[in-house]
């Protein structure tokens, strides 16, 4: 079987589960396209058409009511209805309340009103919810890249950037936790020389780092607010009770949430508007940290190095992301398994921005600043100096996501491009 037939199967199996995508879907899908199975932009887009797939919200009813399946095991059919009906009311009277107002996703009020009474009739009907549940169980197994497999299954892609790891044969004490991937110590070349490197991206360096492991994808929505939920200390200042220090942010801090509720449909989206210091506060939740500018590369880099990009070196419309954050996992993976390492936020690091710094970097575990890597995961709170961010975000051209592609910002700085993922020590 060619690769266009595979493409044009795999569309199919699509089909069999939803003919209905999103938006963001439909670019997850023209990527897969073109880096998986090789079948030009132009024809992958005639493909879609053909077996009849329609872009539309293919809504989550229970993102909507802002519900976890699995906070409803277990109860009984009257405490669902209670605690569903609960949900709806809340936010459909924040509906009528806003009048005439447009939504930021483009639906008018009424048309999120009538969402809303689907969502509540879905969820409310046993026999509506097992079926919807079992919807996106298929749903979830039929997913538009490969984030379901092991990195040493992900397939190769053209240029040969693709590096299969696997973690079968680690030692018997490294353990990789769930949703994190395992980085072989050794060298790498870090930054670049090539017509569109900056003046910070120079000179090219030979790097030895320590094994590691680095989160898959960028924290979310919906991580960021079992955080906060175990940690109010960490809620938005406007927050009843307590709140973060309005000296470890800039004054918009998870501007977009209300309380401790992220934007409606964006739970699996990167979290973002987090300064540094709440980024390094949620790593050590959850018993990790920031990656090191030079960890950072070497992951985004999949094993290959010389690429412009974390794909290789060409880029199309499909590669950028123009108008905001998009789900983890839309774009295919790197070499090392890594999802959305370039184009959906900006990425946290530990070190200190410097724009000199490769020209003095010490050849191993390089870590830019006046003190080391231990000093700052633990006195985090006293460090003021700018701190180092990479992998471009969304709305960035694509000089700016390119891998070697070097920013910085305040720690305090809590912007809607800035996110971030975690790393963890490999113990042996």
């Amino acid at each position: 079987m060619s690769k266009r037939d595979e493409f044009v199967a795999f569309i199919s199996s699509l089909k069999a589960v939803s003919r209905t995508i999103t938006d963001e879907q439909r670019k997850g899908i023209l990527r897969q396209a073109t880096l998986e199975y090789e079948v030009h932009v132009d024809d992958a887009v005639e493909i879609l058409q053909a077996a009849g797939l329609v872009v539309g919200q293919n809504d989550n009813y229970f993102e909507i009511l802002d519900i976890s399946s699995a906070e409803l095991n277990n109860l009984s059919e009257d405490v669902i209805t209670t605690h569903v009906n609960a949900s709806h009311k809340k936010l459909y009277a924040t509906s009528l309340a806003a009048g005439g107002l447009p939504r930021s996703d483009g639906r008018s009020q009424e048309q999120w009103r009538n969402i809303l009474n689907e969502a509540r009739d879905t969820l409310i009907d046993p026999e509506k919810r097992r079926e919807y549940i079992a919807t996106l169980q298929q749903t979830n197994e039929h997913r538009l890249d490969t984030h379901s497999l092991p990195a040493k299954q992900i397939s190769n892609v053209s240029d040969g950037q693709r590096q299969e790891i696997s973690h079968d044969n680690l030692p018997d004490e490294i353990v990789v936790p769930e949703g994190m991937v395992f980085i072989p110590a050794g060298e790498f070349q870090m930054g670049s020389d090539d017509d569109e490197a900056q003046e910070d991206e120079h000179p090219v360096h030979a790097v030895f780092l320590d094994a590691y492991m680095i989160d898959i994808y960028p924290v979310t929505n919906s991580e960021f607010r079992d955080f906060i939920y175990a940690n109010p200390q960490w809620r938005k200042i406007d927050s009843y009770g307590e709140h973060i220090s309005i000296e470890l942010q800039d004054g918009n801090y998870l501007r977009d949430w209300e309380y401790e509720t992220f934007p409606n449909g964006k739970a699996d989206h990167p979290v973002t508007q987090v300064s540094w210091y709440a980024a390094i506060a949620y790593a050590q939740w959850v018993g990790k940290r920031l990656p090191t500018e030079a960890e950072w590369e070497k992951a985004a880099r999949g094993g290959v190095d010389g690429k412009k990009y974390p794909w290789g070196d060409s880029i199309n419309d499909i590669n950028i992301n123009t108008d905001d954050t998009t789900p983890i996992g839309n774009t295919p993976a790197n070499g090392f398994g890594l999802y959305d390492i370039s184009g959906n936020v900006w990425e946290w690091c530990l070190d200190a921005y410097d724009s000199d710094f490769y020209f003095v970097s010490p050849p191993n575990n390089p870590f830019s600043g006046t003190n080391n890597v231990p000093w700052v995961v633990n006195n985090f709170t006293e460090v003021r100096e700018p701190r180092v961010l990479r992998g471009g975000p969304w709305g960035i051209d694509s000089q700016g996501v390119r891998v070697s592609h070097r920013f910085s910002g305040n720690p305090t700085d809590t912007f809607p491009t800035f996110g971030f993922r975690c790393v963890m020590d490999v113990k042996t």
